[in-house]
């Protein structure tokens, strides 16, 4: 009785914390969200339509989207092979290889767009030789594809180096006693066993892609209709004081970012159940 009354706080101390929780959520997260919106639709439905059907509005959409998609596939396939190498082996630099992923959460958006710039611009370092075959990445799509993949490419990879070492490599090594295949291990063993957490870190390296702004910033050039990304978008609409377009594209990156939490949220649901799944058949297998 008193190891339980010592973990109780008292019932105005427990109100107290919480009502300082929502009311942070609600200044923070919740009134802006809804300002957001409110501003978007100030002029009615019809102008928010019509600032939607802008070309360069939607252009700055598809152009997000494209970005988004043309980054998915590398971070995918680097996050599984390093936390894969990082889980599953023990070699010389592997403290190194960690410190590398963290590297996009130290340094600045801004640092990063400026990297690429003194590595790619016509005064980089390859500048001269991309100049000489009329390669152009400065201001440009390919640019703003490697500035949002360098701030992109941890998260996969941190979502699943944890996950991978908690399960150990038991069933792995299982699986090649057997007879299979390296593919055939990835595909039956390793795959399911970190589907959800690979999902997890989708979601998550897809959303910041596409709110992505101080890097893809130093990089676009702000070229309007074909260099400017949503967020790029916003500030230029916003800075000419056009608030209904403004506040209409930004309320698509809102809504993304509301999809993207419903969807987080669903994900963790599952790997949740999957974990208490797994836990109460650990019982039972032992006893067999």
């Amino acid at each position: 009785m008193k190891s339980t009354r010592a973990t109780q706080e008292p019932a105005w101390v427990r109100y107290t914390l919480l009502g300082l929780g929502l009311g942070f959520l609600f200044f923070f997260l919740g009134l802006p969200l809804v300002a957001v919106f409110v501003e978007a639709f100030a002029q009615g439905w019809p102008a928010y339509a019509e600032a939607l059907k802008e070309p360069e509005t939607a252009s700055a959409i598809w152009l997000t989207v494209v970005i988004a998609l043309a980054v998915l596939p590398f971070n995918i396939v680097f996050g599984v092979a390093a936390a894969w190498a990082i889980a599953k082996f023990d070699f010389r630099g592997k403290s190194l290889l960690i410190t590398l992923i963290d590297l996009p959460f130290a340094v600045s958006p801004v640092v990063a767009g400026l990297i690429f710039i003194l590595l790619f611009g016509s005064q980089g370092w390859f500048g001269g030789w991309l100049s000489a075959n009329e390669i152009k990445i400065i201001f440009a799509v390919p640019g703003m594809i490697l500035a949002t993949l360098f701030i992109t490419f941890p998260f996969i990879a941190r979502e699943l180096i944890p996950l991978m070492q908690a399960q150990g490599k038991d069933e792995e090594e299982a699986a090649v006693s057997l007879g299979a295949t390296g593919w055939q291990m990835f595909r039956r063993v390793t795959l399911p066993n970190i589907k959800w957490g690979l999902l997890y870190g989708v979601i998550l390296s897809n959303a910041r892609a596409m709110g992505e702004f101080g890097a893809v910033s130093v990089v676009s050039g702000h070229i309007r209709g074909e260099t400017n990304t949503l967020p790029l978008h916003v500030e230029i609409l916003y800075n000419e004081y056009n608030a209904v377009g403004a506040f209409a594209a930004a309320s698509i990156l809102a809504l993304l970012a509301l999809v993207t939490l419903v969807a987080k949220t669903i994900v963790e649901w599952r790997m949740r159940k999957e974990t208490e799944m797994l836990t109460a058949d650990l019982p039972a297998e032992k006893t067999s």
